[in-house]
């Protein structure tokens, strides 16, 4: 038994694992449009439930909202198990599962966003200074190319690069390392578009 009186030790790994995956799936672009009375993002523009998308609804408030849940609920379950002293697989499990969520979220048939913003929260509990390294990436790329798509591929291409270089462990650099390959993986058909030409950026027509 431990310190939360009926659940073994061997389990509580699995209870912090499994509830950081059921708090990812939450889709906050999808909770945000509805409160709002905006459209379902799953039905319009990209499809993605996330910030970018439902910022094309014209609603800046409601795809920062978007924004914040998102990086929140990443940086949350993974700032918590800190906290608690976790052992650093835990940690990095728990970050891994909250993406996964977002990615695969069991409330909506496993159909969710890219993780753009739940991997940058993430990397925020881990280390500010990582996040702070990608963002600056992301801002860079999409000041540059107007494409918040190319922004985000950058981003998590380098990503891992920051982290071996900035994280003292290699547990936390395995899980940026995994999240950067499903970010670009789920980005492949924003790579096919831009290399076609057909990509749609902001302020581009």
């Amino acid at each position: 038994m431990n310190e939360l009186g009926f659940i073994p030790v061997t389990l509580v790994p699995v209870v912090w694992i499994v509830a950081a995956y059921l708090l990812g799936s939450i889709a906050f672009g999808i909770l945000v449009s509805k409160l709002f009375g905006l459209p379902d993002p799953r039905t319009v523009g990209s499809g993605n439930i996330g910030a970018t998308n439902v910022a094309r609804s014209g609603k800046k408030s409601a795809a920062l909202l978007t924004l914040l849940g998102d990086v929140f609920k990443g940086w949350f379950p993974v700032w918590l198990a800190l906290q608690s002293g976790m052992l650093m697989w835990v940690v990095s499990a728990v970050g891994l599962a909250v993406f996964f969520g977002h990615l695969y979220p069991v409330y909506y048939r496993f159909k969710g966003g890219k993780g753009v913003a739940t991997a940058l929260g993430v990397m925020l509990a881990i280390s500010p200074l990582l996040a702070l390294a990608a963002l600056v990436t992301w801002l860079l790329v999409f000041a540059v190319s107007r494409y918040s798509s190319l922004a985000a591929i950058a981003a998590a291409a380098l990503a891992p690069v920051f982290a071996w270089f900035l994280l003292p462990y290699k547990d936390y650099v395995i899980t940026v390392l995994v999240m950067s390959i499903f970010l670009i993986w789920r980005h492949r058909s924003n790579i096919q578009k831009l290399l076609a030409g057909t990509e749609s950026g902001f302020g581009k027509k």
